[in-house]
């Protein structure tokens, strides 16, 4: 149950994107980095758990920008599709520059392509850093169903596991409150870039959940998701039985496209929809006028579920559209 806010509210930067990962905390996962070739130019985490390695958050030096939520289903199980929808966030960062889609062109592919409707239900916020972003689902069926946001100085959204403009869920209004409120305070004291990204994690760590019995697993928390910007780990007392004891994964076989060769097997074994749950991974994109980006990301637990020290699993990169450093 990830979370996204967007803001063009701040006065010293035209763009920035704070992010929740939520997820079964043995799930394998890359810290964010440059990726190998021949995907050199995207920063991001990456997913390991299923073929494609995708991701779910990504900036590239030329200055394209994906953010990937899915829908809430009864089950994990329920919202794991044919294939990974990280690979539908690859098709927009990683798609050669030469082709020279726009957005529109992108978003359009999408909405007509039937492969975007075999994977689990997605938003996606895409598009050009300091151009207006679309909001596209795979549920949408017309170009009329795309939102485009940060189109003017101003707007604090959020974007959560349900549709856009779905405005019941108090983590999506808290989050869109609060982000104006870190802006707003960091503006009228003048503070750096580092207080800022500080102030952003405060407001992903915003604990809103309601506390069920020792026992009670993600799936149990499954209805009161909705509430809390952040995730405790969860479901500690679930027992985890390792892959290589599981004898029934979830194995789709791929018919090539996005970011899987053809005939490889999209697989995910069904050992990492269980288990210890929680917030993995949080993001702040701070983007400026002159296309500088600053990419921060703290990862909170390691893939044997132990929490990581403040700190620790913190990286930080800053690059110029065009050009990038560590």
């Amino acid at each position: 149950m990830c979370i996204a806010l967007l803001s063009t509210a701040h006065p010293s930067y035209s763009l920035i994107i704070i992010d929740n990962r939520d997820e079964y905390l043995r799930r394998p996962t890359s810290p964010a980095g440059w990726w190998p070739h021949p995907a050199s130019n995207i920063i991001g985490g990456r997913d390991l758990a299923r073929a494609p390695h995708g991701t779910w958050m990504g900036v590239t030096k030329e200055g394209k920008v994906a953010v990937l939520t899915n829908y809430r289903e009864n089950t994990s199980e329920q919202a794991i599709g044919a294939k990974s929808r990280g690979a539908i966030v690859c098709s927009w960062l990683d798609a050669p520059p030469d082709q020279g889609r726009s957005t529109r062109d992108f978003v359009q592919e999408m909405v007509a392509s039937p492969t975007a409707r075999n994977v689990g239900g997605f938003s996606l916020l895409c598009g050009y850093l300091n151009e207006p972003l679309a909001i596209v689902s795979n549920r949408s069926s017309t170009m009329d169903q795309i939102a485009w946001v940060a189109t003017e100085h101003g707007q604090t959204l959020g974007l959560s596991n349900t549709v856009f403009d779905d405005r019941s869920w108090p983590k999506i209004l808290d989050g869109e409150r609060l982000v104006n409120e870190a802006i707003a305070a960091h503006a009228q004291a003048g503070e750096d870039e580092d207080t800022l990204i500080a102030r952003f994690l405060d407001v992903l760590t915003t604990n809103n959940l309601p506390r069920l019995s020792e026992d009670a697993t993600a799936e149990d928390y499954l209805p009161h998701f909705r509430k809390s910007i952040f995730i405790p780990a969860l479901g500690r007392r679930e027992k985890f039985v390792p892959p290589t004891e599981k004898a029934t994964p979830l194995c789709v076989e791929s018919k090539g496209g996005e970011g899987t060769a053809a005939g490889q097997h999209d697989t995910i074994d069904q050992s990492f929809l269980h288990g210890a749950y929680g917030t993995q991974q949080q993001t702040v994109v701070l983007v400026s006028d002159s296309g500088r980006v600053r990419y921060f990301e703290r990862t909170l637990y390691d893939n044997d579920v132990k929490a990581i020290p403040i700190g620790r699993g913190d990286r930080s990169f800053e690059f110029q559209v065009g050009q990038c450093r560590e």
